[in-house]
């Protein structure tokens, strides 16, 4: 990291420096090495001890945690001289992001968000990784409301702005589609005059002085087992993935990088990773979140990679719909029906609207109550998706679906 004086830490809190710089800013003491500031995020104070017997420079209790990293992370920022990708979008943003660092490491040395590092303190730790050296940072901007990512952007400065798409996520708190589009584009209002916005090829930007790339539906190939988008050959096959390569590319482009010709991606986990299961099944782990459009995509790719298999579907709720949620997960479950599931595991309580369009299956609580069922459920030879919001858990199903043994 760029070293910053701990004299930049006056009034946040309670400081305990014993170095004039730090080289690194953790809020896990466990990541902690020599030379790195430790600050506690809501129950950190209680290890600001083993931070200092791991090496931390300087420790920080802040009065307000957001703010203090806030003030960290735009100190780095002005002292850089890396170009700013932000990513924001209803769905995609952590894959178009890792999809973007495959692209851009090769010829700029990159700092990209790790996993879902996107909010309050992801973008700011985000930050603090860059260096002297660094060219290209990538990072990925979160959205629960009006103001988030405008605040979120403020501190970062990106000069290229992307969104990934718009779609029905958080609407319980910004009520409707329109409400995500104006929540996305406090992104480009936040680009500076000259600055690049990629958006959709429907999305709506005002601004003149920003140049706009809008991104339309790719074409794309299957290549010995791999999908060519725009002359990249990428290590994936799922459908939903080539737009998000696409505009991947658009932002490389932007960034005046050029195209390889092959690049593998490191997904962040759980999302979409296939496992093998007994008997030559097959397991999607998609848990990590869900919304309606994520679940279409998901239970269309179960199917494709299905084949002649059996096709089991255990999905969750889909949180932060508000009063829509009902509906969007009859729809879901309508889609699950055409798309020939053989049987539905529907955890939670939204989740029992799957059922209504009729696709075999049954009802459970809780992700506790659904590895339960899991044994019974899933047959050797069974290709199987799970996918679900966050909160619901599923990652323990997944996991419980790669013990099952080979016995019927």
């Amino acid at each position: 990291m760029i070293a910053l004086e701990t004299t930049l830490l006056d009034g946040l809190g309670r400081l305990d420096a014993g170095a004039d710089c730090f080289t690194g800013v953790q809020v896990d003491s466990r990541r902690i090495v020599a030379g790195d500031l430790f600050v506690a995020v809501g129950s950190g104070s209680e290890f600001v001890e083993d931070a200092r017997t791991r090496g931390a420079a300087a420790t920080l209790v802040p009065h307000d945690a957001f703010a203090a990293l806030a003030r960290i992370g735009r100190a780095v920022r002005e002292r850089s001289s890396a170009r700013v990708v932000g990513i924001t979008g209803s769905m995609g943003k952590t894959s178009t992001k890792d999809i973007l660092a495959a692209l851009s490491a090769p010829s700029a040395r990159t700092v990209a968000a790790e996993s879902s590092f996107n909010n309050e303190v992801g973008v700011p730790l985000t930050l603090c990784r860059l260096e002297e050296n660094t060219e290209v940072c990538i990072l990925e901007l979160a959205m629960r409301g009006f103001g988030q990512i405008a605040e979120l952007a403020e501190i970062a400065r990106p000069q290229i702005g992307v969104v990934t798409n718009v779609g029905p996520v958080h609407l319980e708190l910004v009520d409707s589609l329109e409400g995500v589009a104006r929540a996305k584009s406090e992104l480009i209002a936040a680009l500076p005059t000259g600055g690049t916005a990629i958006v959709p090829a429907d999305f709506p930007v005002t601004r003149a002085d920003v140049e706009v790339v809008r991104v339309g539906a790719p074409q794309a190939s299957r290549v010995d087992g791999r999908t060519v988008v725009g002359g990249v050959s990428f290590n994936f096959t799922a459908q939903h993935q080539i737009q998000n390569a696409a505009t991947a590319l658009a932002a490389l482009d932007a960034l005046g990088l050029p195209r390889p010709e092959s690049v593998d991606v490191d997904f962040a986990r759980w999302r979409g990773e296939e496992q093998e299961l007994p008997g030559g099944g097959l397991l999607i782990n998609d848990a990590y979140n869900a919304n309606p459009v994520s679940m279409r995509a998901a239970l269309a790719y179960l199917a494709e990679r299905a084949g002649d298999r059996r096709r089991v579907a255990i999905l969750g709720d889909m949180a932060e719909l508000g009063r829509t949620g009902p509906a969007y997960h009859r729809e879901v479950g309508a889609a699950a029906s055409e798309l020939g599931v053989d049987e539905l595991l529907a955890v939670g309580e939204l989740a029992r609207g799957y059922l209504d369009a009729g696709v075999p299956g049954r009802w459970v609580a809780n992700a506790h109550d659904a590895l339960r069922q899991v044994e019974e459920l899933v047959r050797p030879g069974d290709a199987v998706l799970v996918k679900a919001s966050r909160a619901v858990g599923l990652e323990a199903v997944a996991a419980a679906l790669t013990q099952i043994p080979t016995t019927t």
